[in-house]
């Protein structure tokens, strides 16, 4: 039998890191109490107009740039209408025909079988990226049986990003994912934190032969965590393989991910493809952007935005940060992906290399092997961490000093782990961890061993 061919594509909304909303003065927090952050716009109040945040699309531009787009210069907003009880307008403003950045791509690295040892690199095309509103949000009260709608999420803005179905597997979506998350924390255009909703991803699943069309595909909706990603991808590949071999058919319908039972539940058909009457919105211009060679001459430059000036300031991404760590400190290029993934620790490796005089390729192994360890045992971030970089250092410098062994360094970090507030050396003073230098000392506690014993080397010498 030929094999099954899965394709994965994404849609992923990332909510922008913005004092104010995308069309209002509201302030955005999260977990603000309910409905005190709307304005008169927000609560779609008849006679109100949206004022476009600047922010917001400097930072959508800034985000297109790094995912190597072509920005638009001149975008368009549209009205996208449905009905649902968190979305008071009854539309959604968005950008549907023209949208501000198209595209691109993003590079991603993932291990193979599991070995760090043996990465590959992947590209996935992005088809664009919009600027849109998001929702409110329906807080459902099974106590009571009823809906309560909080608005302070209305209207905050979005970048919808759009990817071509170019995955094949959970792991490869949970690693494009990670690494547009980490862009984005990088640039400072999203937070991302996807437990706090800043970071949902749509998946789009399907499967087919060989030489065959693509096959019916279905959407799994509202991911909140890669973990769960590669999860939900993974098991609607391996049910929709099921389904097609039991001579059943694929619907085209929208499925949610239940993360306690670690599969995918139906939400609701996509038969009648809902009619979103797409329309130009009417009181939103397009939006022109410029760049240096189109910047008008007497032009205020708070009025404008200037592509060129954002590329010139863009920071280092992820990619060049590894390069960089791997060149200056010789380390391995997959150690140099364990130190950006978790958030601080490039920060906490290179301050320890700078004040100790260990090779940075040893103490790469303390970092991954004890510290991180530890810290994933006691579930702690980085910036939790109990021994801290100056703590580390000091104890790699006795370690170099060759005044204890490896052994007892162990010891001795697993003491400051306590957080008791002590130095590693007043540590190895009070347990007697150091190595012995002195020969002449060495040769008094041998004598003074084999006299207390006398017995047992009378036995021991041969004959």
């Amino acid at each position: 039998l030929a094999p099954w061919i899965p394709v994965v594509g994404l849609e992923i909304h990332a909510q922008i890191s913005s004092n104010s909303k995308l069309f209002s003065g509201s302030q955005v927090q999260f977990a603000a109490p309910p409905n005190s952050l709307v304005s008169f716009f927000d609560a779609s109040l008849p006679g109100t107009l949206p004022v476009l945040n600047r922010r917001c699309v400097e930072a959508a531009v800034m985000t297109g740039l790094a995912l190597n787009c072509s920005i638009n210069k001149k975008s368009l907003f549209d009205r996208k209408h449905y009905f649902y009880a968190d979305l008071p307008a009854g539309y959604q403003i968005t950008q549907q025909r023209v949208p501000i950045a198209v595209n691109g791509s993003l590079s991603y690295s993932l291990c193979i079988d599991n070995k760090m040892s043996q990465m590959v690199t992947k590209t996935v095309r992005i088809k664009q990226i919009q600027l849109e509103q998001d929702s409110g949000k329906s807080l459902h009260d099974d106590t009571r049986s009823q809906t309560l709608v909080d608005l302070n999420r209305a209207g905050v803005g979005l970048m919808e990003v759009v990817m071509e179905p170019d995955m094949c597997c959970g792991e490869e979506a949970a690693a494009a994912v990670r690494e547009l998350q980490l862009i984005l924390q990088t640039l400072g255009s999203s937070q991302a934190v996807m437990a706090e909703g800043q970071l949902r991803v749509d998946a789009n699943v399907s499967v087919h032969h060989l030489g065959e069309p693509y096959g019916v595909r279905t959407e799994v909706k509202n991911i909140n965590s890669i973990r769960f990603l590669a999860k939900a991808i993974d098991y609607e590949i391996q049910r929709q393989i099921e389904e097609l071999e039991n001579g059943g058919t694929i619907l085209n319908e929208t499925r949610a991910f239940d993360s306690k039972l670690g599969c995918t539940v139906p939400m609701r058909d996509k038969e009648g493809k809902q009619d979103y009457r797409f329309m130009p919105e009417p009181n939103l211009p397009p939006l022109i952007l410029y760049d240096a060679k189109s910047l008008p001459a007497n032009v205020n430059h708070q009025q404008v935005i200037n592509i060129d000036w954002i590329h010139e300031r863009l920071p280092d991404l992820p990619s060049v940060k590894r390069e960089k760590l791997v060149e200056q400190y010789g380390i391995l290029p997959e150690h140099s992906f364990t130190l950006l993934n978790e958030d601080g620790l490039a920060e906490f490796f290179e301050s320890v290399v700078k004040q100790t005089q260990m090779k940075p390729k040893k103490v790469i192994g303390w970092i991954l092997k004890d510290l991180l360890s530890y810290l994933k045992q006691h579930s702690l971030t980085v910036k939790e961490s109990p021994v801290s970089s100056f703590l580390l250092a000091d104890l790699l410098n006795l370690l170099e000093k060759k005044e204890i062994s490896s052994t007892a360094a162990k010891q001795v970090f697993a003491e400051l782990w306590k957080g008791e507030g002590k130095t590693p050396l007043e540590i190895v003073k009070e347990q007697k961890l150091e190595l012995l230098q002195d020969q002449k000392e060495l040769e008094q506690i041998c004598q003074a061993v084999i006299d207390g014993q006398e017995n047992e080397v009378i036995m021991m010498v041969p004959g």
